[in-house]
């Protein structure tokens, strides 16, 4: 039986899920299932049965339901049986990969998400540019995000929690992605985070691309503002 994924690739968890499912296809049978969230079919009744949050991801595996990225990416790995590094079965190295997904949910999902819709969804929405003081704040917090990213959990290593990529890199790596869509370029500021980036791109393209595709475009729209810095 195939599990059915619910997405939209504008949300950062959402394209963590589908690029895990999509990196182990082999393993998975899944059904992608697209969420338009612009034209608000998370608000729908029928899928108010499947996630009562009315939000993404969600998967409905048989008659089993769950909603929320790290669940769902815990309970994909341990039911498929994935190969072990992207949710490893020794206890220590699991813990490490926990460690940042509990870290992670106030710091780099809640702080690159927030650059993003003060500088991109905001205006888009109202019309009119966000106020300096608080993008300043924001950018700042984003800025302590990233360096404690690259400084704490990065360091020196290829991936977040070690040698092989986990889980925890699809998180991440997702949420930074979402900056570039402002037409910031944290690379130049976090070198050892924009070669994690690359290096995590490389290992699941062509998927990655794809994926990422609106936020590239929304990228390369939003560029110009920051070609100067």
């Amino acid at each position: 039986m195939s599990v059915k994924v619910f997405y939209d690739i504008m949300s950062q968890p959402a394209r963590a899920v589908i690029l895990f499912c999509r990196a182990n296809k082999k393993f998975i049978p899944f059904t992608p299932n697209p969420i338009a969230l612009r034209k608000f079919e998370q608000q729908t009744e029928e899928y108010a049965q499947i996630n009562p949050m009315k939000k993404v991801p969600a998967i409905v595996d048989g008659n089993f339901k769950l909603t929320e990225s790290v669940a769902i990416l815990k309970y994909l790995s341990d039911k498929y049986n994935v190969p072990d590094h992207w949710y490893p079965k020794d206890l220590e190295r699991r813990a490490k990969v926990d460690e940042y997904m509990g870290w992670q949910h106030i710091n780099t999902r809640m702080n690159c998400a927030k650059v993003f819709v003060y500088e991109v969804l905001l205006p888009k929405a109202t019309g009119s540019e966000m106020d300096p003081g608080k993008l300043s704040t924001a950018v700042g917090e984003m800025e302590e995000t990233l360096t404690n990213l690259e400084n704490i959990f990065l360091k020196d290593k290829p991936y977040l929690c070690g040698n092989d990529i986990s889980i925890a890199d699809l998180l991440g790596v997702c949420e930074v992605e979402q900056v570039s869509g402002t037409g910031r370029d944290i690379s130049v500021a976090h070198p050892r985070l924009g070669a994690w980036v690359q290096r995590v791109r490389q290992q699941l393209n062509p998927d990655f691309d794809e994926i990422h595709s609106l936020i590239y475009k929304l990228r390369d729209r939003n560029r110009p503002k920051y070609a100067k810095l």
